[in-house]
């Protein structure tokens, strides 16, 4: 849970998938192209960041409607378009860990490097066929594992229990309320006893580590506070929260993706990044 903050440029030109594409897939019976479907589309647009492929951007998103929500950068292709040039290529470094997707919303979690290693999470909406939206956090990655030995992005990366995405989103909606709420004495009930996989930098497994991390970070004046949920998505058993609230009393925006397990959080992965002052917003459409 190293919450140091991102650089700047870092943030920038995590955005400059928006101006990739890639070429569309001959058919084997028929020898028509055929376009991949919204996940791969959305694995293949970040691996342009690090090959530099521009082909064709129109197959994937939309030209006339694109919402930008990364606050460093302009609203619409126009303002991601001089930061995808810009970027030398082979600078960048980009490997997608996971995929999921919940009807028209596509959401990554992506291992970057550039000007650093980062970790982040991605969210795309698709509208007939086209990307029109894109939302994302990032944090920088630590080198060192956690007190438990994982990494923030190892562990399951497939979805299972696809039958459950209802009832698993949910439970962490229903979780978030709780927690909102200060019902403390529900906390435990989500978790299978001590049971919990923790893929923060700083904070231990079991449900132990994550009090005494917690509690850690607090007395180093980086308390952990939620304000407001604003996304629910989910595929099968990971169900991937999106919340603003505040890191050491700074505001941030918070992606949390948890694997459920029989009905109890069984792992937690995250990225906190801080949101800048509306004086620095390059376009107003708001982090969330």
């Amino acid at each position: 849970m190293n919450r140091a903050s991102l650089s700047r440029a870092g943030i920038v030109i995590a955005c400059v998938f928006a101006l990739a594409a890639c070429a569309t897939r001959p058919n084997a019976s028929d020898g028509k192209a055929v376009a991949p479907d919204h996940k791969q589309q959305v694995v293949e647009l970040l691996k342009s960041i690090e090959t530099g492929d521009g082909r064709p951007m129109a197959s994937y998103i939309n030209p006339n409607k694109y919402i930008q929500h990364n606050l460093a950068v302009a609203d619409g292709l126009a303002g991601v378009q001089g930061l995808f040039q810009a970027l030398p290529k082979g600078a960048a470094k980009v490997n997608t860990v996971r995929v999921l997707q919940d009807g028209d919303f596509v959401f990554a979690h992506t291992e970057y490097n550039f000007f650093g290693p980062k970790t982040g999470f991605d969210i795309f909406r698709f509208e007939d066929g086209k990307i029109v939206e894109h939302w994302d956090n990032l944090q920088e990655a630590t080198a060192k594992p956690s007190p438990s030995g994982h990494t923030m992005t190892d562990g399951p990366a497939v979805a299972s229990d696809l039958d459950k995405t209802a009832a698993n989103k949910l439970l962490m909606q229903t979780y978030m309320d709780d927690l909102l709420s200060g019902r403390k004495e529900k906390f435990t009930s989500y978790f299978d006893g001590n049971n919990y996989i923790q893929h923060s930098p700083l904070v231990a497994d079991n449900l132990s580590g994550l009090f005494a991390g917690l509690q850690a970070l607090a007395k180093q004046g980086l308390a952990v506070k939620y304000d407001k949920v604003h996304k629910v998505l989910g595929e099968g058993n990971f169900v991937l929260v999106v919340a603003e609230g505040s890191f050491g009393g700074k505001p941030s925006a918070y992606y949390d993706l948890y694997r459920i397990q029989n009905g109890k959080i069984a792992e937690h992965w995250d990225t906190i990044e801080a949101i800048p002052s509306r004086t620095e917003w390059k376009n107003v459409n708001g982090k969330f």
